[in-house]
């Protein structure tokens, strides 16, 4: 986007100069204009680019401060960041945590299509001493802690970036089901223990498609988990709403 246009748009009704400098700092690492570790442009040159006025400026660059974009050192300037995944995907977690119990399946469905693919990829590079990692002793005390190292383990292993980062967006929200899970059903943490042995026997056999399956697996007996829990706790409400008691005189 050249200045000519950056300029234009900014005159444009209905979008604020705060967008404007969004998109166009944003255009600008599109087209090579700025790159991982380049210093942005002194302040009023990079508003007279952009087309916008110093306030508008500093809140997009804020903005994009809290995107893992830009960064600014204190007496130095502002800086592209290294662009990496996980610091430009973290926010999704963040939007993930906000979503209320209804849309809680949804999140574990989209996390369990991510760890089956995450799984077969690990299948096929997994290294010994990340297997060795993944190994854990059943503890009651530690089993979310050890949970969330098994999957983080198995993600890193993909070597995909972008998917691991994505998997650890949807750890948050799905560790809560996975520890109301291992306090309220008996025998959840041994259960999960074993499935975590068979992903891990794939794992070591390099079989992606056994690692596929078995990660589906376990990750439906949570998924199941939570549609029964919902299913009683619908009956309650049925079985409240539809008591005499509540009947008129």
């Amino acid at each position: 986007m050249t200045p000519g246009k950056l300029a234009e748009r900014s005159r444009t009704p209905g979008v604020s100069q705060t967008d404007v400098v969004i998109e166009g700092i944003r255009q600008m690492i599109i087209d090579g204009q700025l790159r991982s570790g380049d210093r942005l442009p002194v302040e009023k040159d990079l508003a007279a680019v952009l087309g916008v006025s110093r306030n508008p400026l500093r809140e997009g660059v804020r903005a994009l401060s809290m995107m893992g974009v830009l960064e600014t050192r204190q007496g130095d300037g502002t800086y592209v960041t290294k662009l990496d995944p996980s610091m430009l995907l973290a926010p999704i977690g963040f939007v993930v945590d906000l979503q209320d119990g209804s849309g809680t399946h949804h999140l574990h469905a989209v996390r369990r299509v991510l760890e089956m693919e995450a799984a077969a990829l690990a299948a096929q590079q997994i290294a010994p001493a990340e297997l060795e990692a993944a190994v854990e002793e059943p503890n009651h005390e530690t089993v979310i802690e050890n949970d969330i190292a098994f999957h983080r383990i198995i993600a890193d292993a993909a070597d995909n970036p972008v998917l691991a980062a994505l998997i650890n967006a949807l750890g948050g929200r799905t560790m809560r089901d996975r520890l109301r899970r291992s306090i309220t059903e008996p025998g959840a943490d041994e259960t999960a223990h074993a499935e975590h042995l068979s992903i891990l026997a794939a794992l070591t056999a390099h079989d992606p498609d056994r690692a596929r399956i078995r990660m589906a697996a376990h990750l439906f007996t949570v998924e199941d988990y939570l549609l029964e829990t919902r299913r009683g706790t619908d009956d309650e409400t049925r079985a409240v709403d539809e008591s005499p008691a509540l009947e008129q005189p």
